[in-house]
């Protein structure tokens, strides 16, 4: 019988990180839009989201504990994390005057960045940027992303730009 490659389990832990991440925007859009509290969000995707098929289109699994950690974080350290990706943005463009979808995407971005202990940023920002194409296939918002969360993580972890 053949030994399991080591790289499929791998590869599926980083689909359910991706798919957290994916969530924890949608949560947070759907946070702010609809002026719904976090437990009420987070229940709704944990049970009829995750794994589920929805009008034909199965869901992946995600990865829970990222997806609650992300929720929480931006819900704790919101007022920060907003002051942190305004000072990124250029000066005519304020948080207050961008998109929800990609207020919400900063949020999650952020709380993630700004985890000494999480994942490299490099490997933060390209998550992010794919969730940025998954919303807008066509458009500069994955372009605008990258810029603004470069910019964070440089002043968030700026260890993790040191040549070695």
């Amino acid at each position: 019988m053949p030994r399991p490659i080591p790289y499929a389990k791998n590869a599926e832990k980083r689909q359910m990180r991706s798919a957290a991440r994916l969530a924890a925007v949608q949560a947070l859009y759907q946070m702010e839009i609809g002026k719904e509290s976090m437990p009420k969000v987070r229940a709704e995707f944990e049970t009829h989201r995750f794994g589920m098929e929805i009008d034909g289109i199965q869901m992946r699994e995600a990865d829970v504990d990222l997806f609650r950690e992300i929720l929480d974080d931006v819900v704790t350290r919101q007022a920060a994390i907003d002051q942190m990706t305004d000072r990124a943005l250029v000066d005519r463009w304020p948080l207050g005057r961008i998109d929800s979808t990609l207020r919400a995407l900063f949020r999650a971005a952020c709380a993630e960045l700004q985890d000494q202990n999480g994942a490299p940023p490099k490997v933060i920002i390209s998550e992010y940027i794919d969730v940025a194409k998954a919303f807008w296939p066509e458009g500069k918002e994955p372009g605008l992303v990258n810029a603004v969360l470069d910019i964070i993580a440089r002043e968030q972890r700026p260890d993790a730009f040191e040549k070695a």
